[in-house]
């Protein structure tokens, strides 16, 4: 309500109150430029290339020892683990330790006493480490970023350059650049003279836990430090098939001027971590990417302990989909090929947006069933050195077995076929083959449920029934994380965008179903594929803010009653 009751002058009388208004709207935040980093193309004789070579030859070498960090203290336990290569399990990358109960409970009090200070740094203060860890992650870091990724994660080049340069350099700068802009907003102010209002961005008070998945190193660095970011303190507890790549982000950020304690870096397993924060009273929030059942489990235990937190803590997640292209008989069977075959194959299907399902008409399916063979057939999977290698191996062992458990059900069930792919060797690295099935159900588990694997599932169907296998779509699943309509029929493709309006977060037209860029397609689902809090868009920062509406008032108030009430 924006109308107010006004008093007669003679009852107000002007006080000299300081204006606050000075320190809420910082006049010194920096304007930096922005706009999404280059993505390099290693080409044969580029520096970019041969800096790549050296990081790799020279990481591919070592097992880099990573400590526990709470505060500015390091520590280890006798819980050791090892990052291995996916591609060659033999090869250790990464030694380190689980944190224990005793070590959580004391990240958490350094975090609760950290965040007190933190949240007092002014904005332009974090605005500029941000922005120095983006340049250093641009710069000197970005060959070490990347080999990480690769050797630990057996991401081939460009997926790695898409991810832990690129996206992860766009999450630090946008989101800095997002809480840059949000502070531009203040509050209506009808009389500046009488009274100001301000708006300004705290964080919570407490601690934030950031559990982040293996697939995108550039994940866990937005899930750790955009709550960071705003004032937030964080316990960030990495993917231990990540680990590598995300110690080289917290160790840039230490480098960048971030404070001790703000971000706490704590592997640990999963069960501890989640019992443990959980029980806090501190707990004011956790960001997460991964299972739907680690998240179920997390969101009940915060429900069971509802009545003892300080804050009600907020709760992110995203956790993956069963994304579909659906093509139309008009759709370009050539597009429909590649593009399937890049979202469903690149990175062995391991990302969250990765095509799993599709579906196609009776009428195209010649075309496309030979296009996809064709091209499946050219695929490399080799080791990530091997710079011709269109795909690598598949995360570790358990991920290996539960692909082939899939797989090893399409060559026992007489509702599937194989047409392609279908081998798997875990001799030396968890190899799966890129993997097509053909499905004569289109409510077979292999078309319902998450692989998160090189396997697509696909169902034919008969051309007069669209609208029929239209609807199942939305209903044969949980998930509704992404979805791309292939089509030239202009009517259809409106009539498909309002029938699959719930089916998925990012919807594509004529396009895989991977690829979203921050800034340009915020990415997140809803239904069991997560809460859709849209990392990469303007939004997302502002999740973990605790906004504060201050109201300065430079009138004494010398009566109690109001006008009207002397007129009988």
């Amino acid at each position: 309500m924006l109308s107010i009751c006004k008093q007669t002058s003679s009852s107000l009388q002007r006080v000299s109150i300081r204006c606050l208004s000075s320190v809420v709207q910082d006049p010194k935040i920096p304007d930096f430029p922005v706009k999404n980093e280059p993505v390099y193309g290693y080409m044969k004789g580029s520096p970019e290339r041969k800096e790549l070579e050296d990081a790799l030859n020279k990481m591919s070498k070592e097992t880099r020892d990573v400590p526990i960090v709470i505060g500015d203290k390091e520590f280890k336990t006798d819980n050791v683990k090892y990052q291995v290569m996916p591609h060659n399990h033999k090869e250790k990358i990464a030694k380190f330790y689980y944190a224990d109960q005793k070590l959580l409970q004391k990240a958490i009090e350094t975090a609760v006493e950290t965040q007190k200070k933190w949240d007092r740094t002014p904005i332009r203060d974090r605005l500029n480490i941000w922005e120095k860890a983006a340049s250093l992650m641009a710069g000197r870091y970005r060959a070490q970023l990347n080999a990480a990724t690769m050797l630990g994660q057996a991401k081939t080049i460009i997926q790695a350059e898409i991810d832990s340069a690129a996206e992860l350099i766009d999450f630090f700068r946008l989101n800095a650049f997002f809480l840059k802009e949000a502070h531009k907003y203040q509050p209506i102010s009808e009389d500046a003279k009488v009274t100001k209002n301000s708006m300004r961005y705290r964080g919570i008070d407490g601690f934030i836990a950031a559990v982040s998945p293996f697939n995108f190193t550039a994940i866990g660095g937005n899930l750790a430090y955009t709550p960071a970011l705003i004032g937030n303190s964080v316990l960030w507890k990495p993917s231990d098939t990540a680990l590598l790549s995300n110690w080289i982000i917290f160790q840039i950020c230490r480098e960048a001027g971030l404070p001790p304690g703000v971000v706490n870096f704590v592997p640990a397993d999963g069960p501890v971590f989640g019992d443990t924060i959980t029980a806090s009273k501190h707990l004011a929030g956790i960001n997460f990417t991964g299972s739907v059942p680690t998240f179920t489990r997390l969101w009940t235990q915060v429900g069971k302990n509802i009545n003892s937190y300080v804050n009600f803590p907020r709760l992110i997640g995203e956790c993956g989909g069963k994304n579909y292209h659906f093509v139309h008989p008009t759709a370009d069977p050539v597009s429909v090929v590649h593009g399937t075959i890049r979202s469903s194959f690149e990175f062995c299907g391991q990302k969250c947006s990765a095509c799993s399902r599709m579906y196609v008409p009776e009428s195209l399916w010649p075309k496309i069933k030979d296009g996809l063979i064709e091209k499946c057939s050219t695929l490399k999977i080799g080791d990530v050195m091997e710079f011709d290698s269109f795909t690598s191996a598949v995360i570790d062992d358990k991920a290996y077995k539960r692909i082939k458990g899939y797989i090893d059900h399409a060559k026992n069930s007489k509702n599937l076929k194989i047409i392609a792919g279908g081998k798997c060797d875990d001799s030396k690295g968890y190899f799966i083959e890129p993997t097509i099935v053909v499905s004569t159900d289109p409510l077979d588990k292999i078309m319902t449920e998450e692989i998160f694997g090189p396997v697509l599932s696909i169902y034919v169907y008969k051309d007069s029934d669209v609208e029929k296998t239209l609807s199942l779509v939305g209903s044969s699943t949980v998930f509704a994380l992404t979805g791309a309509v292939f089509a030239k029929d202009q009517a259809f493709l409106k009539h498909a965008l309002e029938e699959l309006k719930m089916t998925a977060g990012n919807f594509y037209i004529n396009d895989k179903s991977t690829g979203s860029v921050v800034g340009q397609q915020p990415f997140g689902g809803s239904r069991m594929s997560g809460t859709n809090d849209k990392a990469g868009g303007p939004h997302y920062v502002l999740r973990w803010g605790n906004p504060q509406a201050i109201k300065e008032t430079f009138v004494q108030l010398n009566e109690i009653g109001y006008p009207y009430m002397s007129q009988k």
